[in-house]
């Protein structure tokens, strides 16, 4: 699996055929969230762009009116800086400098908390026992697969986080 590192100014890893994949098609998918699927009532859109005032419904819509757009810009272009840095359909390195590294940070993040949402993961799921059953269950299951991506953005956003703060 790769590993961020830092080089000089830069934060480099190297990625396998397969995590090019993984991490272009979740990319894909939370732009697709944010462009032609975007629905409030999606849970995952809620968790996204949270209420502000949760107690204040006008308030939060009005606020929700005059940022939503420029936030929704920033989250797409996060995923498109994790799409533009990718090697083609090969695997091979990747070179962030450090606006591209806050950028993947962001997009992994909101990657991980649509996923989070969808796969019902809360606060005190333990993921390894969550794994464990649903291998258990189900070795070849699309869960066993989603939870192993999750449980890798969450590695991927750590390296990531620890080379930016070496």
């Amino acid at each position: 699996m790769s590993m961020f590192r830092r080089q000089a100014d830069c934060y480099v890893a190297t990625f396998a055929v397969d995590e090019v994949r993984v991490l272009r098609k979740v990319a894909s998918e939370v732009v697709g969230l944010l462009t032609d699927g975007f629905d409030h009532t999606d849970p995952v859109v809620g968790r996204l762009f949270p209420a502000v005032y949760p107690k204040d419904v006008a308030g939060s819509a009005e606020f929700r009116r005059y940022t939503e757009g420029d936030l929704k810009t920033a989250k797409i272009d996060q995923a498109g800086a994790i799409l533009a840095a990718l090697p083609d359909e090969a695997g091979g390195e990747v070179r962030l400098d450090a606006e591209a590294a806050e950028a993947w940070l962001r997009a992994l993040n909101d990657a991980r908390l649509a996923m989070g949402v969808r796969l019902e993961i809360k606060d005190g799921t333990d993921l390894g026992e969550e794994l464990d059953d649903a291998v258990t269950e189900d070795p070849g299951s699309s869960r066993v697969f989603q939870l192993s991506v999750y449980a890798y953005l969450g590695y991927l956003q750590e390296s990531l986080l620890n080379a930016l703060i070496d």
